[in-house]
């Protein structure tokens, strides 16, 4: 079965378009390391929960939104692999992200069931 990275982040709402940017050009990257796929999204209901939320979870303010995505791959080696050579390629290291990666909340998923 596939192998999913997951990802949720606070992004600013004025920054929709460069964030969709962002994810475009780094999309091309993912897939010559491997990934079978990527989505992105773009939080449009995000009730407040009472114990925790995503917005609580990524500590959004006001004026942010919460982006979530994926990225699905063969397996987690190809994952872990994967990982391993963002690390180290420049385009990775030269790309603008338009977030605060520290807020960000990500991992690693083994899937067990798909429809």
């Amino acid at each position: 079965m596939t192998y999913v990275s997951g990802f949720v982040t606070p992004v600013k709402s004025i920054d929709k378009d460069a964030y969709l940017k962002s994810a475009q050009q780094a999309a091309p990257i993912f897939k010559e390391f491997g990934a079978l796929s990527q989505v992105e999204t773009w939080g449009d209901k995000l009730p407040d929960g009472k114990v925790t939320d995503f917005k609580k979870a990524v500590q959004a303010k006001d004026d942010e939104t919460v982006a979530f995505s994926w990225i699905t791959w063969p397996d987690k080696q190809t994952a872990d692999a994967a990982e391993k050579k963002m690390m180290e390629d420049p385009r990775m290291k030269e790309m603008s992200v338009p977030f605060d990666g520290k807020r960000m909340i990500f991992g690693g998923f083994q899937t067990i069931f798909e429809a």
